[in-house]
């Protein structure tokens, strides 16, 4: 039984259109939105693929310092970050730099390999060394003392407060 669409029968064939006749490829293409002699190009993206930390140079962060120390009316330093994309935190770090010669640190971690490490570790291994090769002379020297006083060889007097001069 056929429904009847607002007191009639539906018409069991559908009127197309010739543009409406397109195979799924051509419906798809971008070609038909764009009007006659446009180009379509890529629109640029609001967001960056990676963003990237700001790098700002010696001379450039004097400059900005010694702007922000020059100015004189009020809201001159706040319209001076707006126009150059700081932050108040920026002038504070910046001037922790200059009093420290604005020499520039390395971010990360330390490195592991301290230069004197070496040095310290071949001393304390040479003192190893030598502290095992002097309890080894005491040891064959009380060993001799015993022997001579077994076999009754008199010993030369050793001085044992200083020298002779």
């Amino acid at each position: 039984m056929k429904k009847l669409v607002n007191g009639a029968v539906p018409p069991s064939v559908v009127l197309v259109s010739p543009g409406a006749e397109r195979s799924a490829a051509e419906r798809s293409d971008a070609k038909r939105s764009l009007a006659p002699g446009e180009t379509k190009t890529m629109p640029d993206p609001e967001v960056v693929v990676r963003a990237q930390r700001r790098q700002y140079t010696a001379e450039y962060k004097k400059r900005i310092l010694a702007e922000a120390d020059s100015a004189k009316e009020p809201g001159a330093v706040g319209a001076m970050l707006r126009r150059e994309g700081l932050y108040s935190s920026h002038l504070t770090h910046w001037r922790q730099q200059r009093d420290l010669a604005l020499a520039p640190q390395r971010r990360g971690p330390k490195p592991k390999h301290d230069p004197l490490s070496e040095q310290v570790r071949k001393l304390e291994l040479q003192n190893g060394q030598l502290t095992q090769r002097l309890a080894r002379a005491e040891l064959i020297i009380d060993v001799q003392k015993k022997v001579s006083l077994l076999l009754g060889i008199p010993m030369a007097p050793t001085d044992s407060g200083g020298s002779n001069l």
